[in-house]
């Protein structure tokens, strides 16, 4: 009862940190690889102090599709710029206002960093809840 708890104080709590992690890997490689790698820890949390079933319900898509999206994700941010007649993986930024006069710089290293993020998220989902279900079938 004391895991369950926890586990379910700390879901927001880890999700969170991995998107400031997702985020802050725009200017830092890596971003999105450790935050695909905490959120993923966040979902095998719950199905440690739940079920498989809870931890699928909580991820709400099926890791498959998360790992495609994020094979098209990173796919599409190197071949962009081709379309603009330059080479493959060249970076773009975009600035756009904010309220308050505040700015938000985004670009195509953002949409990798994305991609990386849904890639690493759905493997390591994908790699631990088959385990669980194939453990709990036996």
């Amino acid at each position: 009862m004391i895991l369950r708890t926890v586990a379910r104080l700390m879901l927001p709590i880890l999700l969170l940190f991995s998107i400031f992690l997702l985020l802050r890997g725009q200017d830092l490689p890596g971003g999105g690889f450790s935050g695909g790698l905490v959120a993923a820890a966040a979902i095998i949390l719950q199905m440690v102090a739940n079920d498989v079933a809870t931890a699928r319900r909580i991820l709400r898509v099926p890791p498959v599709t998360l790992l495609s999206a994020g094979l098209g994700l990173a796919l599409c941010s190197g071949l962009l710029p081709l379309l603009w007649g330059e080479p493959f993986m060249t970076s773009h930024f975009v600035c756009l206002a904010l309220p308050g006069g505040a700015a938000l710089e985004l670009g195509l290293p953002t949409l990798f960093e994305l991609g990386v993020y849904l890639v690493v998220l759905g493997v390591a989902s994908l790699a631990i809840l088959s385990l669980a279900e194939e453990g709990e079938a036996r």
